[in-house]
């Protein structure tokens, strides 16, 4: 049917009569079917649905969670950047680092200008980096005592 189609209780007011025009509450029965194909669409809808929740749900079991914790900040599009990069560069075995600085840092610069989320990552990053340094520290003053010996 065309896009005007209406059902013949609206395209013929005069069809309607006091049984169809009652309250659902009432004891008179109904004289409106529902239409099978509507039931029919809406259960395709409903079935579309829920294989998209399905597969999302899926997509988010397969993600870790720090990739996770990491999308629901203010930084989604830089990680998702980074993530790419990074796995370009491990596909074609490729120096990470120099492959992937550019993004690296706009993700650094995104997380400190969102440090209110990313607090805890950022938190985690100057601490490993102060045990590099001091481990750095500890073996260039073990390398020197040697070379005074």
């Amino acid at each position: 049917m065309g896009d005007n189609y209406l059902p013949p209780s609206i395209s013929n007011p005069s069809s309607i009569n006091s049984t169809t025009m009652s309250s659902s509450s009432s004891n008179s029965p109904q004289t409106h079917e529902p239409n099978p194909q509507s039931n029919t669409n809406t259960k395709t809808q409903e079935e579309i649905i829920k294989k998209d929740e399905e597969k999302q749900d899926e997509e988010e079991e397969e993600e870790c969670g720090f990739c996770l914790f990491m999308k629901e900040g203010g930084c989604r599009d830089p990680f998702i950047d980074w993530e790419k990069c990074v796995e370009q560069g491990e596909k074609n075995n490729e120096d990470i680092a120099e492959k992937c600085f550019q993004v690296t840092s706009a993700l650094q610069k995104c997380m400190e200008a969102h440090s209110d989320y990313y607090a805890p990552i950022l938190q985690v990053e100057k601490d490993v980096e102060a045990k590099v340094i001091a481990e750095f520290e500890k073996n260039r003053e073990s390398i020197e005592q040697k070379e005074e010996m």
